[in-house]
């Protein structure tokens, strides 16, 4: 028999995962079912509760119940703990549920696989669930400074202060950034609705490599951008996407899937539409 896990948010239909865990557990030989579970907006819990006694081992949770998901849990990662977010659970067997935070990982991995984040200054766009999971990541990547910077500053500024013991993270209003950063990454939701973060244009040169968390077959509308001001090199986030399914594959099946065929597979699929 195999091992049951899903992937729960609301709306789901258009989720990537099980495509994604299906080919890990091929390429792994693995015998695990992955499938979508629409949790109604107000059921996620019970949601969780019915699965785990249908023999559910482990679920990712996407938009809308993360945060759920973090009161939801027994045991937390520090990742978890300090995003105030789950994206996997695991059902332990003597009952306990922990959880852990698998998206800044991912952003990390995906942005190594590009370039090195040793000494780099980074700008960090947003303050909202996304950039929470990013933070403790990218500090730990050996960056020399993290900037943050949001539409309302005080998320920003709280943000800071929590990880001020974690590495050099700095808070600062988006009309103040200055030039001069490595890595520009857009945590924010604005590219999928053909909207642009309210940074100065005079953040970007040629020498700066952009992150859109966002991803689709064209370029996103913040990378798009980002090239008509002189950006050269721009990463959608298709990759991070298949890096922090990897690490919840790893944490649920204890063996590491092989993330570049994966992507390539998804990539091509992506541009085909």
């Amino acid at each position: 028999m195999s091992d049951k896990y899903v992937v729960i948010g609301n709306p789901i239909a258009h989720s990537k995962s099980p495509a994604i865990h299906s080919q890990f557990a091929a390429q792994t030989r693995q015998r695990l079912e992955y499938q979508t579970l629409l949790a109604p907006t107000d059921g996620f819990e019970l949601s969780v509760h019915n699965f785990i006694v249908a023999g559910g081992k482990g679920a990712n949770v996407t938009v809308p119940f993360k945060e759920q998901a973090f009161t939801l849990c027994t045991e937390l990662s520090d990742d978890a703990r300090l995003a105030g977010a789950v994206n996997t659970l695991s059902f332990l067997p003597d009952g306990q549920i922990r959880g852990d935070n698998t998206d800044g990982q991912g952003l990390v991995a995906d942005l190594l696989s590009h370039t090195s984040l040793n000494h780099k200054v980074v700008l960090l766009i947003g303050a909202g669930g996304a950039a929470r999971g990013a933070i403790l990541p990218l500090l730990r990547s050996g960056v020399k400074q993290l900037i943050i910077s949001n539409r309302t500053f005080e998320k920003a500024q709280m943000l800071a202060k929590q990880f001020k013991d974690y590495g050099n993270i700095t808070a600062v209003p988006m009309a103040e950034l200055e030039f001069g950063f490595d890595i520009i990454i857009n945590s924010t939701s604005a590219s999928l609705a053909g909207d642009l973060p309210g940074v100065p244009v005079h953040i970007f040169s040629p020498d700066t490599l952009c992150y859109d968390m966002m991803y689709g077959a064209e370029l996103t509308a913040f990378n798009a951008w980002a090239k008509s001001h002189g950006v050269v090199n721009c990463i959608d986030g298709l990759g991070m996407l298949v890096g922090q399914a990897a690490i919840s594959f790893e944490i649920w099946r204890g063996v590491k899937p092989d993330v570049d065929i994966v992507l390539s597979q998804l990539r091509q699929a992506l541009e085909a539409k």
